[in-house]
């Protein structure tokens, strides 16, 4: 059953206050960013498009997310995930009503925004993504992955300007200052490389959850049995946020997953730690 969601409208930014099972918190989108429109034709999974996600999303590409936790550490410090059911249920929540979720509609956004060349709303997404992190430690996170991953791509990964999207991904190669939200910029790169949406969020959400998954069994530990475990257990999770980011539009971001938010901030002053976030 979905969460309930209520709407304020205030001086033309829109609140939305979405209510999880065990977590609340209001996240506010910015104004003047088109809302979704009607799903485009889904792009074919090519052979060559499957390669580049499996290269885009695997924990070797140099992006370091393996030195991020999502303030997963800061939780199994005090106790509350000690084995893997409670790092089961904690990741259905992050995935259905914390980043996971909102994340992947930011990607389809700007996925969606690339095909049409619309480089005005790709910089408003970039802003976007980065003023809805909710701690220091989490802008780190997806600022420094978005970054990472960027840059990954104009060295090494660039595309041919033969596209809409792919010529956008050119002009904004330009300025190598720019600070990219991660899943912005993975949208913004499947767009310009002419990989389908539906195949890119699926990847992006089994990578983010693999990557917490790895976070725990090396910190609870968990055995890599146990850790395959739940990520199996998750799979269906993770097809019905990716079928609902498609769906969704701008005016559905928001996330309730308030416990791991004031982790991520309680982390920045943990005394011992293995991560950056």
């Amino acid at each position: 059953m979905a969460a309930p969601t209520g709407t304020i409208m205030d001086t033309g930014i829109r609140t939305t206050i979405r209510m999880g099972t065990a977590m609340t918190i209001a996240t506010i989108t910015g104004p003047d960013i088109p809302m979704t429109e009607p799903l485009a034709p889904r792009l074919p999974l090519s052979p060559q498009a499957l390669y580049r996600l499996q290269a885009f999303l695997s924990p070797a590409f140099p992006i370091g997310a393996f030195t991020y936790s999502h303030g997963l550490e800061q939780v199994i410090e005090q106790g509350g995930v000690a084995n893997a059911r409670d790092l089961d249920i904690w990741l259905r929540e992050i995935l259905r009503f914390g980043a996971g979720r909102s994340d992947a509609i930011l990607l389809k956004e700007t996925h969606r925004a690339a095909l049409a060349g619309d480089g005005e709303t790709v910089a408003e997404l970039r802003d976007l993504g980065l003023a809805l992190q909710p701690s220091r430690e989490r802008h780190l996170e997806s600022s420094a992955q978005g970054s990472a991953f960027f840059r990954a791509i104009c060295n090494s990964w660039m595309p041919s300007a033969d596209t809409q999207a792919a010529r956008l991904f050119h002009e904004v190669a330009s300025d190598e200052n720019l600070s990219w939200p991660y899943p912005v910029v993975l949208g913004l790169a499947a767009a310009a490389h002419g990989l389908p949406v539906d195949a890119a969020l699926h990847c992006f959400l089994h990578a983010f959850a693999a990557n917490l998954i790895s976070v725990a069994v090396r910190v609870v530990p968990l055995g890599q049995s146990d850790g395959q475990k739940v990520l199996a257990g998750l799979e269906p999770v993770i097809f019905e946020i990716a079928e609902e980011a498609e769906a969704a539009g701008l005016d559905d971001l928001g996330t309730s997953t308030f416990l791991a938010d004031i982790a991520s901030m309680a982390h920045e002053t943990q005394y011992s730690r293995l991560f950056r976030s």
